[in-house]
């Protein structure tokens, strides 16, 4: 069953509590989403860092076949 935008957000959320985070719904099937996360813990971290800080957020969701997330275009960023 696919997840939902608040469901991604919610787990993202308890990652980053403070962080602005945008998700999108990219084709309307609630399996391609979209997630823009910014955050002040990004500071100092390359993209691949803060990505890595992200997923690991979703606590799995996205693993392998059995994943409920099918897709995340995931864009990451701190503040300016």
């Amino acid at each position: 069953m696919p997840m939902e935008g608040k469901d991604i957000e919610a787990l993202i959320r308890e990652g980053f509590p403070n962080a602005k985070i945008t998700i999108t719904d990219l084709a309307g099937d609630g399996n391609h989403w979209a997630a823009e996360v910014i955050d002040d813990s990004f500071k100092g971290m390359n993209r691949v860092q803060q990505q890595r800080a992200v997923y690991a957020s979703l606590k799995g969701k996205m693993d392998g076949a059995q994943g409920e997330l099918h897709a995340l275009a995931l864009t990451t960023k701190a503040p300016e």
